[in-house]
Parts: structure tokens; sequence; C-alpha cells
């Protein structure tokens, strides 16, 4: 196995995602943070690779829980999701606090499209969680 150099690096975090950050690292036992992020990073890699493979027509979902208190926040996934209400079928808006919305958008259509849309919401500041569930498809909703 050929050795890798290690890169030193600084991040910011809120203290509340840092502290459940290391309880989990402790329930699974990783030796560091530095461990823990490693695989995380990974796993966000494995992520992104597979969303890069959606090709073809597809159903699916994007959940997004997100800061609705975020300046111009419910604005910018409104207007995205304008831009692709082509691929969209349904969605779902939950008030979930005082700060946290929680939606559901249903997808039909293009897999590319679809990855263009989850990406463009799951970008902007103040999302705190995107996640995006497809299956290929051969019929329309």
């Amino acid at each position: 196995m050929m050795e890798t150099e290690l890169m030193r690096i600084g991040i910011s975090l809120p203290d509340a995602l840092l502290d459940k950050f290391d309880k989990i690292i402790e329930k699974r036992g990783y030796s560091s943070r530095s461990e823990g992020i490693r695989d995380s990073i990974r796993s966000y890699i494995s992520y992104y690779e597979w969303m890069s493979g959606i090709t073809g027509h597809h159903v699916g979902t994007i959940a997004v829980i997100y800061d609705h208190t975020q300046r111009g926040l419910s604005n910018a996934l409104t207007d995205i999701q304008h831009q692709y209400s082509h691929l969209i079928k349904s969605s779902v808006h939950i008030y979930l606090d005082n700060g946290d919305c929680f939606e559901i958008v249903i997808l039909d259509g293009e897999g590319k499209e679809i990855i263009e849309l989850a990406e463009a919401m799951m970008a902007l500041k103040g999302v705190k969680l995107s996640k995006l569930i497809t299956a290929e498809s051969n019929e329309t909703i």
C-alpha cells in the first residue's frame, strides 16, 4: 500500500454540530475526529459519484430541511423549483418549529435534470439536510 501524504485543514463548525459529530464518532469507535471526518468525506464522495451516474428517465424525491429564517432562502428554493417545474409532480411542506421547514419534492423526468435540481437546492446557504432518492423508470407518473 502506497503512503499518502496527509494535509492539514481547518474548518469552522457550530458547537451543536460538532457535539453531535463527537458523540457519533465515540459510539462508532473512531480513534479521532480526523478518522471520522475522513470517513464522512469518503461517504460524501461516494454519494456524489452515485448522483453523477443517474441518467435516463427517473422518478424520485428530494427531501430538504432548511432554516426558513435564512434571508432569501425560501425565495431561492421557490425560484429553483420554478426553473424545474416540468420535473416536479408534487411537493409537501411541513413547519418543524419556529426556524426549520421540511420539504419533500416528488419528481419525474430526466436524471441529469433531477441531479441539477437537487444540487442547486442543496448548495443554498441555510439548507441543513438534502437527500435525493431516485429509481429508474420507463413510465411517467
